[in-house]
Order: C-alpha cells, then sequence, then structure tokens
C-alpha cells in the first residue's frame, strides 16, 4: 500500500506550501479522492475552503475546473448544451465545466436547486445525460464543493438529496496566530501564492492509489462498529432521519482510504470514531423538538460516538 501513503504525501506536502492551518482536513481531502468520493467544504468566508479546492486539483496534476454558482445559473452552464451548427445543419454537444477530473463548485448554495439539481446525476452516477445522450465523465471525478453556512441572503439550502452525495462535510476553523502571520506575509506578491503550486503526480498515480484503497482490511469487529454507530442514529429519538446505508457505505470507504493516506493497511476504530462526525453531519436529520431544545448534529453524533463501545480490536498484519 506504499503507493497511497507516497501519492497523499507528495500532494500534502504541495498543498501545505500554500495551505496553513489543519493539516487534518488536508488527509480527509485526500481519503475523499483515493475512495472516489465527494467534498463539502462548509466555513464562514475567508478560511482557506478555495485555496485548499485549487491547490489539491493542482498538485494533483488533474483536470480542473470551476464554477462560480450564482442565482442565475443555469443547469446546462453545469453541464453542456447541444449547439446548432447551420453549415452542418446538426447539433453538436459543447462540455460543461463538469466534465473535468476534479470540479471545484464555489458557493454551491448560491446556485437555485434546478441548478444545483444537475450535479446529482454527476456525483452520484459519473455520467451527463443531455437531449438523452449519456456522456461518461473522466475517472477519477472528483467534486469539491463549498458553502457559506452563516449566510441566508440569496442563498438556497441544499437539498436532502444533494447533501447525501458529498462523502464528507468538512470544516476548516481559524487557523492558529502564527499560521495566520505566515498567510498575512504569503500575500506580499504580485501573484497568490496557490499559483505557485505544481503537478507533482500524475492521473496514472492516482488511479493506481484508488485501486488499492479498496484492497485496506476492515475487521469483522470494525465493521460491527460502524454499523452500530449508524443503528444507533436511527434508534435516537431527537433524530428524525437516521445515517442510510449509503451513509454506512461512506463511512467504510472513508476509512479504507484514510488509513491509507495515513500508511496502514488495516482500519481501526480510531478512524471510525474520527471520520462519523464529517460523514454523518449532513445524513442526518433533527426533530424539531430537538432543535428547539438547542441540539445541533454535531452535538448529537459526538455522543454517539461517546456512548457507543468500541469494540476489542487487534490490528491486522
Amino acid at each position: 500500500m506504499s503507493k497511497i501513503k507516497e501519492v497523499s504525501d507528495k500532494i500534502k506536502e504541495e498543498v501545505c506550501q500554500v495551505f496553513k492551518g489543519n493539516t487534518d482536513v488536508v488527509d480527509m481531502v485526500l481519503a475523499c479522492l483515493f475512495a472516489g468520493g465527494h467534498v463539502l467544504l462548509e466555513d464562514v468566508p475567508g478560511t482557506g475552503k478555495t485555496v485548499l479546492a485549487k491547490s489539491v486539483a493542482k498538485a494533483s496534476g488533474l483536470e480542473f475546473s470551476r464554477i462560480q454558482c450564482t442565482p442565475d445559473l443555469m443547469p446546462s452552464d453545469v453541464t453542456g448544451s447541444s449547439v446548432w451548427l447551420p453549415d452542418s445543419k446538426s447539433f453538436e454537444f459543447r462540455a460543461g465545466p463538469v466534465m473535468a477530473s476534479i470540479v471545484l463548485v464555489d458557493e454551491l448554495n448560491r446556485a437555485t436547486p434546478r441548478t444545483q439539481s444537475a450535479l446529482l446525476e454527476c456525483m452520484a452516477e459519473n455520467q451527463v445525460s443531455v437531449d438523452g445522450i449519456r456522456h461518461e465523465l473522466e475517472k477519477p471525478f472528483f467534486v469539491l464543493a463549498t458553502e457559506n453556512p452563516v449566510e441566508s441572503e440569496g442563498t438556497f439550502p441544499l437539498p436532502e438529496a444533494q447533501k447525501d452525495r458529498f462523502m464528507m462535510t468538512l470544516s476548516m476553523g481559524y487557523p492558529s496566530e502564527a499560521e495566520e502571520a505566515e498567510i498575512i506575509t504569503a500575500q506580499r506578491s504580485l501573484i497568490h501564492p496557490v499559483e505557485n503550486v505544481k503537478a507533482v503526480v500524475a492521473k496514472n498515480d492516482i488511479l493506481e492509489a484508488m485501486k488499492e484503497t479498496v484492497e485496506i482490511h476492515v475487521d469483522d469487529a470494525v465493521l460491527s462498529y460502524l454499523i452500530s454507530l449508524t443503528k444507533a442514529s436511527r434508534n435516537d429519538l431527537r433524530i428524525a432521519a437516521g445515517v442510510s446505508p449509503r451513509g454506512s457505505i461512506a463511512l467504510y470507504k472513508a476509512c479504507q482510504a484514510y488509513a491509507a493516506v495515513n500508511g496502514r493497511t488495516f482500519v481501526t476504530p480510531e478512524d471510525v470514531k474520527l471520520l462519523a462526525l464529517p460523514v454523518f453531519r449532513k445524513r442526518i436529520i433533527l426533530t424539531s423538538d430537538s432543535l428547539l431544545k438547542g441540539y445541533t448534529a454535531d452535538k448529537i453524533i459526538n455522543e454517539l460516538i461517546e456512548t457507543v463501545p468500541v469494540p476489542a480490536f487487534r490490528a491486522h498484519v
């Protein structure tokens, strides 16, 4: 499994030259990339969401495109459309920005639900349907979306089906004083530091790492623990809708990739505990009574993690 560790270390080293902050977030983003998932970066403006997304894309050496969401963005602006050619008297498909390996969807909640839905098929089935014709997307296909959770004017809440398409929802948090000083001094240049990020791996390296990810061992005890967590979310009276089987699959794959990124050939219960929050936080719906009492998804998930017994576990060698 050295290929995954080698590839992730190269990308992380290059990304961390410009992204100053919580490096654990970088590991989780890379885990989602290798697991074939997608990431929603949710935090207040100015915390480095776009910088992280762009630097990961550039360091990965994959084809990159960006979609800046606005209320007037149309579905065809995302997927592409058929254009009439007078000379040949026929239609020709012109691919949209979603036809790339890594797609940054900036401020996703500024797009209307109609446009947001244009990403559902892409993210779930790796294909785009336009005028009844299916167009396969490149592999790997990785969506990095950003969302501002504190602003409501001119935004549209993500539907549950849309949130369920993301393997993880991550928050950057504010940097430390030392990290913020580095961020400020790095801006003393005519170009943004992210422009200096170079491709350190190739597309084939990413594809090889993705193949190795599925071979990471998951012990029966760890799988049982994972299922116990999802079951606890379904039985909690404060939760109207618990984690679905798709959420269980997302956590399973995320743990495999995260273990590989950290140089291990097996998943531990600690991986499950660490990743349960970012994987589950958008996959549960609280009851109205729980919301009135001040409960949040993060608080309840953390309580479930603390209450569900951790199994006895012996590392797989």
